[in-house]
């Protein structure tokens, strides 16, 4: 069976800040595709460049930091080109959003289930207010919010962590997008409502047919639901595979630290394994490959080139200079 073509295409994307005379480059060159229906896991540490590359999907880019490079194609349509207009059918519409901090992303003075309403309406103008409050609550229940009807009435401070981040999804998926793009959703919550969070997003894309992004610095997670994994440092991707693939057979270095460093109930007691150094100030970027002064591993050409991904195994992708490990998938 052939492989879908990609629902979200993101090529040789460039993001900069500071003035156009002395720009600093925060994502630079990143290459990433999602397909219909699949969950790619986008991981690595804070500042590696994640929710910057997938907010200039939706065009929500923060203020002084502008794309001066690369594509966006969204079902072939480069959203870098498109105008305000276009990006608001897309944004709550095609795309949905669920951000890390559901208490920022709730406006206070709104009850919960007008979240939902306005979304609905913005995208279907036909939809009457009764109809789309219906809608409104049956989206709440389907997250597992309990008496919906009620809740649907009540202001985001009513509800606990775990329940406004069930409304923040019953509102990404309101209008039934094709992509739901999830920052670090489960930030902040206990492991219980972390797995009921990954639950909802597994039943969208088992349900809905809905392809997930899962932004995280948790590797447990992303085994838990990822199809695909990309790994991000220092503004751009180092490596990228199927799941099983990348976890079993981890091809760049920055890979292999970040899945030593996880926690095992094997090794409770024991000082947990850590990367040393610090990554790379997007000013500060070194030459070369940006991971060099903290791989142990580091050849003197990863000093001076930056590498580029190159296949190490069937849809296996690493930018590293290094031979692949002994063992390797090829």
């Amino acid at each position: 069976m052939s492989t879908p073509a990609p629902l979200l295409e993101i090529s040789g994307l460039r993001l900069e800040t500071g003035s156009p005379q002395a720009p600093v480059r925060i994502v630079d060159e990143v290459d990433l595709a999602v397909r219909p229906g699949e969950v790619l896991g986008l991981v690595g540490e804070s500042g590696s460049g994640k929710s910057l590359t997938m907010r200039s999907v939706l065009g929500l880019l923060p203020g002084g930091v502008r794309a001066t490079a690369g594509r966006v194609r969204w079902a072939g349509e480069d959203l870098l080109d498109a105008s305000e207009a276009r990006l608001r059918e897309v944004r709550g519409g095609e795309v949905g959003m669920v951000f890390q901090d559901p208490a920022q992303a709730l406006d206070p003075l709104m009850r919960v289930g007008d979240h939902i309403v306005e979304t609905l309406r913005l995208h279907d103008r036909r939809l009457s207010r009764r109809e789309a409050r219906s809608r409104a609550v049956d989206g709440l229940a389907a997250v597992g919010v309990p008496d919906p009807e009620r809740r649907a009435r009540q202001y985001p401070h009513e509800f606990s962590g775990g329940m406004k981040q069930r409304a923040m999804i019953a509102v990404a998926l309101a209008n039934r997008p094709r992509l739901v793009i999830a920052d670090e959703p489960t930030t902040a919550l206990d492991v219980t409502i972390q797995a009921q969070v990954l639950d909802l997003l597994r039943t969208a894309r088992d349900d809905l047919g809905t392809a997930v992004v899962l932004i995280t610095h948790d590797l447990g997670l992303v085994a838990e639901i990822a199809d695909r994994v990309a790994v991000m440092y220092a503004g751009g991707v180092v490596e990228v595979g199927p799941a099983q693939t990348l976890f079993d057979d981890p091809q760049h270095p920055y890979t292999r630290g970040l899945l030593a460093s996880r926690p095992h109930l094997a090794a409770r007691g024991a000082a947990l394994p850590a990367i040393g150094g610090q990554p790379p100030l997007p000013a500060g970027r070194p030459a070369g490959c940006a991971f060099h002064p903290r791989c142990p591993l580091a050849l003197d050409v990863c000093r001076t080139q930056v590498p580029v991904l190159q296949l190490r195994g069937t849809a296996h992708e690493a930018a590293c200079h290094l031979p692949a490990p002994e063992g390797a998938h090829r």
